[in-house]
């Protein structure tokens, strides 16, 4: 290009006009994270609960909007929305954070205490956004493999730290896409072996058996932060809100990352109408722990097929039919495709909705399997 040329195009003379500014290095290649959203008669692909929020909810949440002066700024810290959550479980709001979704409360603390010359610790099969909020963050990421049957045991978990000695531990329990929870004992095992903050990703918590959560052991082990959501068993996935749990020091810093006026006040207002309805909202998991089971036991009926057990709201299952998710799509059902992630080979994971969607699984899978 002529120096002319390039001063006609708005640039310096000698300077070579781009059109575009290359991204990251390290981003080139990524797709951005998603699982497909079709327009499909049942989608059970996500892990939102199929049944709406209780009735009277969002007529309360609109009474109390009409007070709100939307032409100012809303509570920055959010306190009264953190002490609403906190009351939950007994907790001061000095310990407790929300922010948009479990994945940007995720996001604040590899911000926080990951990025370079730190390391994450995962497992495999794990969450499939660990990585991707690593790589954001610029937090270098290790996984180690979890057994046959994708558990944790205590021994494997003190292994994994002693031989990694990460800054961060990032672990679902239930574990997502397989269901499986960990152990309390496998817990202290990765507290006790490291110097790491242990994060515990709770997303399923209310679909498992009480004793399995974590939060008894909040104030025995220093180092540990619960991670929550209000998009799963509390039916509110479109209001994208989640929350920690910890000590606070961790809530402390994480305000360093946060952005300013990150929750809005609508959203605040949402949030803890939502907690003071709570019996009303979480009523429907004994339907649903009924209907995982017995969709589990249907789909097992099917000579070679496996169905892995699950404290979830979603069961994952392996099967030899290499287009299975291509068959159900084609019968009107979406489900999450693994068929090629690591030790997934073959598998896909269907969240469990209502009665209806779930016989048109059942429907789709028969004829799938032949």
């Amino acid at each position: 290009m002529s120096e002319a040329a390039a001063t006609a195009g708005g640039g310096a003379p000698g300077v070579r006009r781009h059109d575009r500014v290359p991204v990251r290095a390290d981003l080139a290649a990524v797709a951005p994270y998603g699982a497909p959203q079709l327009d499909v008669p049942v989608r059970l692909n996500t892990n939102e609960t199929a049944e709406p929020p209780p009735p009277g909810y969002l007529a309360e949440v609109a009474r109390r909007l009409q007070g709100l002066e939307l032409h100012r700024y809303p509570d920055r810290p959010a306190t009264e929305l953190r002490r609403a959550l906190g009351s939950r479980v007994g907790l001061p709001a000095e310990r407790v954070w929300a922010a948009n979704g479990s994945n940007e409360v995720l996001q604040q603390l590899l911000q926080a205490y990951g990025g370079p010359g730190r390391l994450a610790l995962g497992v495999r099969p794990g969450y499939s956004m660990y990585p991707e909020l690593c790589r954001t963050s610029l937090t270098p990421m290790v996984e180690v493999d979890l057994d046959d049957e994708f558990r944790l045991s205590e021994r494997m978990a003190a292994a994994a730290v002693a031989t990694h000695d990460p800054d961060v531990i990032l672990l679902p329990t239930p574990n997502n896409p397989v269901g499986t929870p960990v152990s309390h004992d496998a817990l202290r095992a990765l507290h006790d072996g490291s110097r790491a903050l242990l994060v515990v990703d709770e997303a399923y918590i209310e679909f498992a058996d009480e004793h399995l959560a974590a939060l008894p052991l909040l104030d025995e082990l220093p180092r540990l932060v619960i991670v929550r959501t209000l998009s799963k068993a509390f039916r509110l996935a479109g209001l994208r809100l989640g929350y920690l749990l910890a000590p606070s020091w961790v809530v402390e810093d994480v305000q360093k990352v946060r952005l300013p006026y990150h929750l809005d006040a609508i959203k605040q207002v949402a949030g803890i109408v939502a907690v003071e309805q709570e019996d009303a909202f979480l009523e429907h998991r004994r339907r649903l722990v009924a209907e995982r089971e017995r969709v589990a036991a249907a789909v097992a009926a099917h000579p070679g097929v496996e169905v892995f057990p699950s404290a979830a709201n979603f069961l994952l299952v392996r099967t030899g039919v290499d287009d299975l998710f291509e068959r159900l799509l084609a019968a009107g059902v979406l489900v999450r495709d693994f068929s090629s992630s690591p030790r997934l080979e073959g598998c896909v994971r269907v969240t469990i909705g209502t009665v209806t969607e779930n016989d048109a699984f059942l429907a789709a899978l028969d004829v799938a399997l032949g």
